[in-house]
């Protein structure tokens, strides 16, 4: 008996790995299946990423940040607002870091880095480019470290809160002691100067201050450590986060001073209305009041003039601004040019003044062009009385500067012009009677020219924001069946 072989072949497919500019879940230049590359505008390739131009790495600087991105392919960085250079390792101008120094702070980054940091904290800099590494840029911010500044005057042990840089430079006080994290009220230095009730403002900073009696800043103000209840509180400095309420505005607090910008509250001298339990400063309350409602610091809303809902001539849009609890009012546009649009955040405010984009309204012929509100204003209007037709007009009618723009503001209204003739017929006994077309002169056949008028811009019968008549308003008083002088 023979013995029979059986030989089963198997194929494997071994599916093609593509080169994704963008993959379907939302990752940049990934090889993976042509299933997985997302669709048009985005491009695909049978081939690796490495390979590819649209995927070369480079770097992506953001010239409004300061800050640069390696190894980042031309696509992301476009999308994301970016400057990019075909140096994958960002070894470009733009992105040599240097140390900035701030006050007693110290980051290694780029000098447009520091600019924007320094106007997000309102602090002088001093961007340094002879220190070329981090560990080195830190340490030189030590020497800005604050403390008490110990030395002899006038035959009496003084002191001066200070950093340590300017003690070791005090002119004539050679024999200064510098005393790092220490107040110059604190007992062990034997200081002439100890505590007071006394507050101060500080520039470039928000909270209220306590002051000693040489006239040296202490730890922010909290009215539960005055003099000797809280020796400890008078000896060693305190940060904000270690301060009475932090975390918190403490706006009109009486007996706290650690004030925050951001959270609506800065150091102010107080009113007669509002009096601190020690000296006279206090977090003064950043919030707008505004025709009976309060507004956040920082918060903007929009104020219309009268008769703005109806575009009626002089009226017009305006931003109001809540700034360091006082409101500033910011118009937009004249004649109605712009109008002021809102939106709201967890309860925050923003309005800006945006374009009336009304100028096209006419061209329009199709309902759906005349309404794409990313493109323009408009409003379609259907049947109207000037051609029994529908037209497209402004949605926020325009207001015409009459002094300097008369030819303008006549050709548009002259849009809605049309003529209608009221046709009377006499039988032999004289008796009269209505012929032809029965809506022409009515009062809807008016009121609906009315519209179309008021639609276009300051055009036909208005009365203006004051409530003063136009001089054209001889349709006021119109009635459906006016006399027919024969």
């Amino acid at each position: 008996m023979g013995i029979i072989y059986f030989f089963m072949g198997f194929v494997s497919a071994v599916e093609t790995s593509y080169c994704c500019e963008k993959t379907t879940d939302g990752t940049w230049c990934q090889n993976a299946p042509e299933a997985q590359c997302a669709d048009t505008p985005f491009r695909k390739s049978p081939t690796s990423c490495e390979s590819i131009a649209y995927c070369k790495l480079g770097c992506c600087y953001d010239s409004q940040e300061g800050t640069c991105y390696e190894n980042t392919p031309e696509r992301v960085c476009g999308e994301d607002g970016g400057i990019w250079e075909g140096n994958a390792e960002c070894d470009i101008p733009a992105c040599t870091l240097g140390c900035c120094l701030m006050g007693d702070q110290a980051s290694f980054v780029t000098q447009t880095r520091c600019k924007k940091l320094a106007s997000v904290y309102g602090l002088e800099i001093n961007f340094r480019t002879d220190i070329g590494d981090e560990f080195t840029c830190i340490a030189s911010a030590t020497s800005d470290v604050k403390g008490a500044c110990v030395f002899e005057k006038e035959y009496s042990t003084t002191c001066l809160f200070t950093t340590k840089k300017e003690c070791a430079t005090m002119a004539g006080n050679s024999s200064a002691e510098f005393h790092e994290g220490y107040l110059c009220s604190a007992e062990e230095l034997g200081t002439v100067c100890g505590p007071t009730e006394k507050t101060t403002c500080v520039e470039g900073s928000d909270e209220v201050f306590f002051m000693d009696s040489c006239g040296n800043i202490a730890n922010i103000y909290d009215s539960s450590k005055i003099i000797d209840e809280d020796k400890n509180y008078w000896t060693k400095i305190y940060g904000k986060a270690e301060s009475c309420s932090y975390g918190n505005s403490n706006a009109n607090s009486e007996s706290c001073g650690n004030c925050d910008y951001y959270l609506g509250s800065i150091c102010k001298s107080a009113n007669v209305s509002q009096r601190p339990v020690y000296g006279n400063n206090i977090c003064a309350d950043l919030r707008c009041s505004f025709e009976g409602k309060t507004y956040q610091h920082g918060e903007t809303w929009c104020a219309n003039s009268k008769g703005i809902a109806q575009n009626l001539p002089g009226s017009k849009s305006f931003r109001m601004v809540c700034y360091n609890g006082e409101v500033s009012v910011e118009p937009c546009a004249e004649y109605r040019q712009e109008r002021c649009i809102q939106s709201e955040v967890n309860n925050f405010k923003s309005a800006a003044c945006r374009v009336n984009k009304w100028q096209d309204c006419a061209a329009q012929t199709e309902k759906e062009d005349c309404e794409n509100g990313d493109k323009r204003d408009c409003n379609w209007l259907a049947n109207t009385p000037t051609s029994g037709s529908d037209v497209c007009v402004p949605l926020y009618a325009p207001g015409f500067d009459l002094g300097t723009n008369s030819s303008e503001s006549n050709s548009i209204c002259t849009l809605a012009t049309t003529t209608c003739t009221i046709t009377w017929e006499k039988d032999i006994a004289g008796s009269k009677k209505r012929v032809g077309d029965f809506n022409c002169g009515t009062l809807a056949w008016n009121n609906s020219m009315k519209t179309m008028c008021n639609s276009l811009g300051d055009c036909g019968v208005k009365t203006n924001y004051l409530g003063v008549k136009g001089f054209n308003d001889w349709m006021v008083n119109y009635q459906e069946n006016p006399k027919i002088e024969e």
